[in-house]
């Protein structure tokens, strides 16, 4: 697909424009209303391939509903684990806890850590399945409330009598800019996985003791604008991570509901460094 049309759906999917503009904008690219229309499914979401862990999958122990009072989402624990795990917080897209995080949750508790998807919009009411509300919603939230959240979340996890006393935090996207805030806000958190997620400004880089995992698609020109200077703070500040960026990748390239934004060879690579990492920095294995 034309990487302009990419684009475009990206400045869509992030606030930039009204689905109006969108669609008329879509239909100017396309060539026709038509192509737009036969285009938009290729675009959008398709959960009906969210569940490469099925949601009943008897490995696993789930839970939806409170971790915490107020902190709500899934939490996915793996059944035959031996001793405490190491705790994972997942912070989804701008979309709310939708079937794919939930996805990306029990993978996680597979690879053998104790992971909750929280839902940041439980104070509005919880994620709608209307993925345009959900976005409509998020961008109603303050900054420091969803610090707060992210925070309580993460005290909860740590908490949790199955874990080893640790959380670390991975999060997509939106999710990714709020691993990069809480990093700032919090120096209890074990580690952190941001992917393609929205940098912290350089001035607040110093507040960060977390190690870092960066993970950025190359053709992702909006939040790639920000790596140069996010880099170089924290070399500045002697900060320890660890930044990738996936040539031909686009924005969102670990939604594998996405058919036009997935690439799988990028996805599986940063999730297994992404595993590792975790592993290393949370459960303290090399």
């Amino acid at each position: 697909m034309d990487q302009k049309i990419i684009n475009l759906f990206d400045r869509y999917t992030h606030g930039g424009l009204s689905r109006r503009d969108f669609l008329d904008r879509l239909a100017l690219a396309a060539g026709s209303t038509a192509a737009a229309t036969a285009l938009l499914p290729l675009l959008e979401n398709n959960y009906a391939q969210a569940a490469i862990v099925a949601e009943n999958d008897p490995r696993l122990a789930l839970s939806e509903g409170e971790i915490a009072p107020g902190i709500k989402g899934l939490l996915a624990i793996p059944k035959d684990a031996t001793g405490k795990l190491p705790g994972v917080l997942v912070i989804h897209e701008n979309r709310g806890l939708n079937p794919h995080i939930k996805d990306v949750t029990r993978r996680l508790a597979l690879e053998g850590f104790v992971a909750f998807g929280a839902d940041f919009l439980t104070p509005l009411g919880g994620t709608p399945s209307d993925e345009d509300k959900a976005r409509e919603m998020i961008g109603t939230l303050q900054p420091a409330d969803v610090v707060a959240y992210a925070q309580a979340a993460l005290k909860a996890i740590a908490a949790h009598p199955a874990t080893n006393g640790k959380a670390g935090a991975v999060g997509f996207c939106w999710g990714g800019g709020m691993v990069n805030a809480l990093a700032v806000a919090d120096p209890t958190l074990a580690a952190g996985v941001a992917y393609y997620g929205q940098q912290p400004p350089a001035d607040a880089v110093p507040k960060i003791t977390a190690p870092l995992m960066l993970h950025y698609g190359g053709l992702d020109e909006r939040i790639n604008a920000g790596i140069a200077a996010y880099e170089a703070a924290l070399k500045a500040n002697t900060k320890s991570y660890e930044l990738y960026v996936y040539e031909g990748a686009n924005h969102a390239f670990n939604n594998d509901t996405n058919a036009t934004r997935y690439n799988k060879d990028a996805a599986d690579l940063a999730w297994s460094r992404t595993v590792a990492f975790l592993k290393k920095n949370v459960a303290g294995i090399a």
